[in-house]
């Protein structure tokens, strides 16, 4: 496998162009993040879900614009996954800060963010983009969002259904911290792999 195959593997067909409307989608979706974390910290629920699911359908709306009108651009691969970890880890911060999940749950998130942060910009001194998005980080993404969601919802009312929605969402978001975790050791692996080419 030579370095060639490699770079149009790990960043295809991607431009050199910023004023997209991709791109412009995903700025305002991660504009969008520090309001859903303060509607959250101060259990402002309603309105949170409200903007939350305005930020997932924009999520799916950038990526479809880009693929079909041919505006996959280098920044908004990069955009595009911070815009979901931002999300993910300012939630979880809301969360803990207005105590409805336990401080030990934002910590290891935002340890395994900082780890791939840090990935990132080492493989970016080599000239790689992001490494391709892998099932198991997919469904990472998507048990954390899910658990989010559901302790958003279960914040709202109080009975004892919603006590064990409170619970469910729970027990899924540390399944979901595990599986992301397992999805930031196979970057880091795909990662090393494409260091070690470089010797």
């Amino acid at each position: 496998m030579n370095r060639h195959f490699d770079k149009h593997r790990y960043s295809p067909e991607a431009r050199n162009v910023y004023l997209t409307i991709p791109n412009i989608i995903s700025v305002l979706r991660i504009l969008s993040i520090p309001l859903i974390a303060e509607l959250v910290s101060h259990r402002r629920m309603i309105p949170a879900l409200i903007v939350l699911a305005i930020s997932a359908f924009s999520d799916g709306l950038d990526g479809m614009i880009a693929r079909t009108f041919n505006q996959v651009s280098k920044i908004g691969q990069l955009l595009d996954p911070i815009a979901d970890r931002l999300l993910i880890l300012c939630s979880v911060l809301a969360l803990g800060l207005a105590g409805i999940i336990p401080m030990w749950m934002l910590i290891i998130v935002a340890l395994r963010d900082l780890f791939m942060g840090v990935q990132v910009l080492v493989l970016a001194q080599y000239d790689y983009g992001p490494l391709p998005v892998h099932f198991v980080g997919k469904t990472g993404t998507a048990l954390l969002m899910v658990a989010i969601v559901a302790l958003i919802v279960a914040d709202v009312w109080r009975n004892p259904i919603v006590t064990l929605l409170h619970l469910i969402g729970l027990a899924i978001g540390i399944w979901g911290i595990g599986v992301y975790w397992l999805a930031g050791y196979i970057y880091f692996r795909q990662g090393l792999a494409l260091l070690r080419d470089q010797r």
